[in-house]
């Protein structure tokens, strides 16, 4: 005879399957939030990089695609950086640069760094 009331076999599993539930869920969103992406808006990338981010980011710059010629950040035409390095380096600041994180929401940062990486070529 089992020693272990039925109706607590039961709850058991009944836990242990809500669990392998929670992760199915929870696991791709944490994923989602660790990259956000764009919300259909392709211009909130340009317009971030020209208007929003405070500094703009035109003004230290050059990209051909946004009209700036901003000399005092690498020209990004020819860095030509994918979406992860401007994601990193926005978020962060790098060298003069300083970090964004917090004055620019996420979506903007996204934004920011898929425009960069699309206008530069780098994004394939």
């Amino acid at each position: 005879m089992n020693s272990i009331p039925a109706a607590r076999r039961a709850a058991g599993a009944a836990a242990r399957t809500f669990a392998r539930a929670l992760l199915v869920v929870c696991i791709p969103l944490a994923a989602n939030a660790a990259e956000p992406r764009p919300a259909g808006r392709p211009d909130l990338g340009r317009k971030v990089f020209t208007q929003i981010a405070q500094p703009a980011c035109a003004i230290c710059h050059t990209l051909k695609d946004a009209g700036s010629k901003g000399t005092i950040g690498p020209a990004l035409d020819e860095l030509k950086p994918d979406a992860q390095r401007v994601t990193t380096a926005v978020r962060k600041g790098l060298g003069v640069m300083p970090p964004y994180e917090g004055k620019l929401t996420p979506e903007q940062i996204a934004a920011v760094a898929a425009y960069i990486s699309r206008a530069t070529g780098a994004a394939k």
